[in-house]
């Protein structure tokens, strides 16, 4: 079943990309990833936790090393952007948790 998103909801995700463009921490592939994050988000229906694997998100994202991948990943978790916890299964994927209410 699908769950609903608001409007407020979508306009936290503006909110919090806008935050990131001020967080000095933060580089392009940080944001084009949070991006690819959010897509896989959208497709699974606004599910939070959801499964991602680090295949999809390379590849939407345009990130082509493994080892920056895994930094920026680790890092918008520390910074606390998202929740992310490691599968260790390339086929079972990942899953991500959103923060709650966007309040980073």
């Amino acid at each position: 079943m699908a769950a609903k998103v608001s409007t407020a909801d979508l306009a936290g995700y503006g909110r919090l990309l806008r935050r990131m463009s001020k967080d000095e921490r933060l580089n392009a592939t940080h944001i084009s990833l949070f991006t690819g994050l959010f897509v896989h988000w959208q497709r699974s229906d606004f599910v939070s936790p959801f499964q991602v694997t680090r295949k999809a998100l390379m590849a939407y994202s345009k990130i082509a090393s493994i080892a920056t991948y895994h930094k920026c990943i680790k890092e918008l978790d520390e910074y606390g952007y998202m929740r992310y916890q490691p599968s260790y299964h390339p086929r079972l994927g990942s899953q991500v948790y959103w923060p709650a209410g966007w309040d980073v």
